[in-house]
């Protein structure tokens, strides 16, 4: 690799930190490599974003963009994680009106690729205009944008699935046997999600304008995993697919939490608990239970009598008025045997201690990444999007174990919270997932990583169709 150019990119992340920090960590692998990147994204949120090792600052400029005032958007939101569900309509109204900066941008900055993701659609004719190669980096695995089918067809209304059961069955673009796919309550959770977006641009369909613009679309995801899928979405995409590797979260470590006083009480109540004993629950950024949800995965971890680390959000962000609660006494009943935090958790540094012994998760692609990171193996209750299918997949490979729940509304019971969490963790018919998670390490191990990223690099330098600038 040492005849390559260097290359500068321009990184331009939906506004959630689901997709902002793989971006980021993509950005951190291309910038060991020499390469120039162009981060874009709001003020808040940069600030928010994990700091930058010394020797990678000067590769990484981060690039401010004010978020155009829009109605009905709180003010200071500026991400996902700033709203309720209802609400990130109109933060994805004010993101689309970022548009009108962007040609300014592009032809000031003179990147030599764009690195988009699916929000963004509108940005396929800027850099078509300006001539600048374009690259779609797909933080979904293949197995949930394979559910989307053909872009074309999604583009112009020519979907023949138009009930929530047409997708509770095989793919017809699916060639192999396979029991992966969203249940009843999933997709009608989404079909619902559909209605209240209404008046704006869905995910899907901005997906698919994406897809069809762009010169290479970059998933995160390896061939381990997902080799079968990835063919799938290469064929439904038709251009080229390029796996980057799973992109585990790499943390700075400045010594700073080290001394932090709220990571030092959680870690003298880990380092009490017994090795592999220990069960963590997080739901990520974007994911809140209902109250029914959250009471009975409550009174599952009691039944399960196992002790517990619980990371739990009351609300999406200041404006979520509909703030859940713990059951009345639960923590009384707990106590000693559970930890929760209802504040900011260093989840690496949780994961890696000894004392956890699994995560209930909801089965979001980069809490996944970080469980198979630290060997912990998953129990598994999705809720939004995409989550239904990674679950799927990860039961048919054992990777995970589910909580069993009803196939038309959703509902479980604190019995099957309390029996897959004691299956999974202490039981002899959970080993094989104890064993399962070990086993697929590798996939997230440092040399394997890079390989991923000099490929992508390997291809962008040998394709002359991306040379454009050398020959202008």
């Amino acid at each position: 690799m040492s005849d390559v150019k260097n290359f500068h990119f321009f990184m331009f992340p939906w506004l959630a930190f689901g997709h902002m920090i793989p971006y980021l960590e993509l950005a951190k692998l291309l910038a060991k490599k020499g390469h120039k990147i162009s981060f874009f994204s709001t003020p808040k949120n940069i600030q928010r974003l994990p700091k930058l090792p010394p020797n990678l600052k000067p590769k990484i400029e981060f690039i401010t963009l004010q978020l155009p005032h829009v109605e009905n958007l709180p003010e200071n939101a500026e991400a996902t994680i700033d709203l309720p569900y209802n609400k990130v309509r109109y933060l994805k109204i004010a993101f689309d009106k970022l548009q009108e900066s962007m040609p300014k941008l592009i032809e000031t900055l003179s990147p030599d690729f764009v690195i988009q993701d699916f929000a963004s659609y509108w940005l396929v004719p800027i850099t078509k205009k300006s001539q600048t190669p374009t690259i779609y980096f797909s933080i979904f695995p293949a197995t949930g944008l394979s559910m989307g089918g053909d872009p074309s067809s999604i583009i112009i209304g020519d979907d023949d699935r138009v009930k929530p059961e047409d997708f509770t069955v095989k793919p017809k673009w699916v060639p192999f046997e396979t029991n992966v796919r969203p249940s009843f309550y999933q997709i009608q959770r989404m079909f619902n999600d559909l209605v209240i977006d209404g008046g704006n641009v869905s995910d899907i369909y901005r997906l698919a304008v994406t897809v069809k613009g762009v010169d290479v679309v970059a998933i995160r995801s390896c061939y381990e995993f997902e080799g079968e899928w990835l063919q799938v979405i290469e064929n439904l995409y038709e251009k080229e697919i390029i796996p980057i590797g799973l992109l585990p979260t790499t943390s700075y470590d400045d010594g700073e939490d080290d001394n932090n006083e709220t990571w030092l009480e959680m870690k003298a109540w880990l380092d009490m608990q017994q090795k592999g004993s220990v069960v963590y629950i997080a739901f990520g950024s974007e994911t809140k239970p209902s109250q029914d949800e959250l009471t009975i995965i409550a009174l599952g971890l009691e039944l399960s009598n196992l002790p517990f680390f619980w990371v739990f959000r009351q609300q999406r962000g200041c404006a979520d008025s509909e703030v859940i609660e713990l059951p009345e006494q639960f923590e009384e009943r707990t106590n000693g045997r559970g930890f929760i935090c209802t504040s900011w958790a260093p989840q690496l540094k949780i994961l890696n201690h000894e004392s956890i012994g699994g995560f209930l998760t909801h089965s979001g692609w980069s809490s996944v990444i970080e469980a198979v990171q630290f060997e912990k193996p998953l129990i598994l209750l999705p809720f939004l999007a995409d989550q239904g299918m990674i679950c799927s997949h990860l039961t048919e490979k054992k990777l995970g174990y589910p909580i069993f729940r009803n196939e038309l509304d959703g509902s479980f019971t604190k019995e099957c919270v309390a029996e897959s969490l004691r299956l999974v963790i202490v039981e002899e018919k959970g080993k094989i997932y104890r064993q399962n998670v070990k086993e697929m390490k590798e996939s997230c191990s440092k040399d394997v990583q890079q390989r991923f990223v000099d490929n992508l690099l390997d291809y962008l330098q040998s394709h002359k169709r991306f040379q454009r600038r050398e020959s202008n």
